[in-house]
């Protein structure tokens, strides 16, 4: 079912820090769900990015049938900055395809017969000849019917973790914001770190230091080059607003020695505080 769910993330557990921010729901966004079926993971990095970042999510969540988790967080969320409202007609248009009928040939309704994307047909409700079960029992793979079978099971979970991973050939491939395609020192942020990974970056480009900074909007699945990308530096720092979340993920994905740069106060992280962690690398 297409859903997108927004989580403005500030310091917790529970009620925490209410009005200071965090970067601690990464993991239970990635991980949280039950029954290993993973979902999307999107995360915006400025104000303005707010409104491109939760575009793109509802077009992942429509087109590949899919809930979808935006993240964003307090520092964002009170934040501010010029925004130019856009326009209906320059907007990327979201393709939404309706299942309205049983096709030529078809003799039933088959509400698991999968497309490419691994995307199940989403028949409006009430459609005649597209009745079918819906609920949270285990279906089988193409007729939707309720199923304890043990090898179905098994290929439910695969093709479930398998559709979600294929979302990589529909999303852009990542990009550097600023630097060498190659060097000493690649920090890799999301989210609110965007501005002060910037700022350090670029005062330590200004000194001629072989340093790239790179801010990753899809955090599931990852774009499709940002292996080949982490492996062209000599080190790789996460800044993290939390106690290290995506650096953990990354580690396990990429097997990178990737190295950490955390800070859990409720504040965001500076630009002298990155200046002094990147030099200490280099």
């Amino acid at each position: 079912i297409p859903l997108l769910i927004i989580n403005i993330q500030r310091g917790g557990p529970s009620t925490g820090l209410p009005t200071k921010t965090e970067q601690s729901d990464l993991l239970q966004a990635y991980y949280g769900r039950n029954g290993e079926c993973p979902m999307p993971v999107i995360a915006a990095s400025t104000p303005s990015d707010c409104f491109e970042a939760a575009y793109e999510a509802v077009r992942i969540a429509v087109q590949h049938m899919t809930p979808v988790i935006l993240l964003s967080d307090g520092y964002i969320a009170n934040g501010a900055e010029p925004w130019r409202f856009p326009q209906s007609a320059d907007l990327e248009p979201i393709i939404v395809k309706f299942k309205k009928g049983l096709a030529e040939g078809e003799q039933r309704f088959m509400p698991y017969l999968r497309d490419e994307k691994l995307a199940r047909p989403w028949a409006v409700p009430g459609t005649p000849g597209l009745e079918h079960r819906i609920g949270g029992l285990e279906k089988e793979d193409i007729t939707g019917n309720v199923s304890y079978d043990a090898d179905n099971h098994q290929h439910m979970v695969k093709t479930r973790e398998l559709k979600i991973s294929r979302i990589a050939e529909y999303i852009p491939e990542q990009h550097l914001d600023s630097g060498p395609e190659s060097g000493d020192v690649l920090v890799l942020g999301w989210g609110s770190t965007h501005g002060a990974i910037k700022s350090a970056v670029a005062e330590l480009q200004a000194e001629g230091r072989a340093v790239a900074h790179a801010q990753i909007r899809y955090l599931r699945p990852f774009p499709r080059n940002l292996a080949e990308m982490l492996g062209r530096y000599k080190h790789v720092l996460i800044p993290e607003i939390n106690n290290g979340q995506l650096i953990k993920i990354i580690r396990d994905q990429f097997l990178v020695d990737a190295k950490g740069y955390n800070k859990v106060k409720g504040v965001p992280i500076t630009r002298t505080e990155l200046v002094h962690a990147i030099k200490e690398l280099l």
